[in-house]
Formats: C-alpha cells, structure tokens, sequence
C-alpha cells in the first residue's frame, strides 16, 4: 500500500513505568475496545514507510506485530527513547509520540511534515508549552542528541530548543484541532477515566 509518508518511521516510546497507573501497561489501555497501541500502529501503517516501538520491558506488547527497540542509553526517560527510536529507523525522519496518546492526528501530522525543508525537527506548540511527543525529528538530529545524553539529563524540550525546531504555532494548530486534542495522554487513572479509557 502507498503512504503519504514513505520517509518517515512512527516511533511510539513506551518505556515508562506506568507507576501512577497501578504498574498498568499504558500501550494496553483500551479506547472502544481496542488497545492504544493497536490504534496507533494502524495509523502508523497508512501513513508511515515503517513503525516502531521503543520499549524496555517488551513481554506485554509481544502480540504485536512492530519492531522493537529498548533504551541504547538506559535511564534517560523519553529523549533516551527518542535516541533509540532514531538510532534504530532506517529512514530520514521519526515521528515520535508516547503509546498512551488516543488521538494522534493526522492532520497534524500532515502540518508538521509540510514544515520539515530546512528543519532539523517539527514541533508544535500548544498553550504556551513544545509538545515534544507529537512531533517530527530528523535523523541527523542523532549525534547532538547522544552527546547531550552522554553528558547529562536532558529534556525534549531542551533538545527542541538546541535542535533550533520549527515550531508549530498555536494558532496554527488551532485550525487543525481546536481542542489539543491530539497532546491528551494518561498518565494517572484518573486521565484515563476522563479520557474514556479502560485497562
């Protein structure tokens, strides 16, 4: 099947430990039914040349069928995955989002790839904050990110801000998702009640 996208690879990072949620695995959460992670991957098939899961512990997503990657650089949250995710693709571009994101948005998706000539990534923005986990990162982003690990934590908003990322404007995305829809995620079981999501 032909994507929009051929040199992009959709990375979920998964790696955290869920610890607000009761250890749940957050990918496994369900919206109708399906787990979050399904739903991703089948949006990541229409639109993205390849897919990808970074992923420490990889027992509880083995049914599904994506490449997996854990940490290169252990204990460094989601830059760590992020440095992972593009170690790992084989092609140009990533597009990174955590497994716990219901609406990913491929409008949004569309807006940020229109904006990549130039860039070393895409990031929108949204009331005032990056939102680092829906957005785009060039692969030869790589070597600053290492070495920013190598030295220390480091942010994705940090490594937005070095990466020198064109920004997605609130005002810009607004036209596209009104609400932010796109940047709600779980992390405590209360989000995810209010999120309509079930473990």
């Amino acid at each position: 099947m032909k994507v929009p996208y051929p040199d992009i690879t959709g990375a979920l990072i998964a790696g955290g430990q869920a610890s607000r949620l009761g250890g749940v695995a957050k990918g496994l959460l369900t919206l109708e039914g399906q787990p979050l992670l399904g739903r991703s991957l089948d949006l990541f098939s229409r639109l993205f040349g390849a897919s990808l899961l970074v992923v420490n512990d990889p027992v509880p997503y083995r049914r599904f069928e994506v490449a997996q990657v854990a940490d290169l650089i252990p204990g460094r949250g989601a830059p760590g995955g992020l440095h992972a995710a593009l170690s790992t693709a084989t092609t140009p571009w990533v597009f990174a989002a955590a497994c716990d994101m219901p609406f990913l948005s491929p409008a949004g998706i569309a807006l940020l790839a229109a904006r990549r000539p130039g860039a070393l990534a895409v990031v929108p923005r949204w009331d005032g904050r990056f939102e680092p986990l829906h957005a785009l990162y060039s692969r030869e982003l790589l070597p600053r990110l290492a070495q920013a690990l190598q030295e220390g934590h480091v942010s994705l908003q940090r490594l937005a801000a070095l990466a020198g990322a064109a920004i997605v404007a609130d005002e810009a995305w607004a036209k596209i998702d009104p609400g932010g829809r796109a940047f709600q995620n779980a992390n405590t079981v209360e989000e995810a009640r209010r999120l309509g999501l079930s473990s």
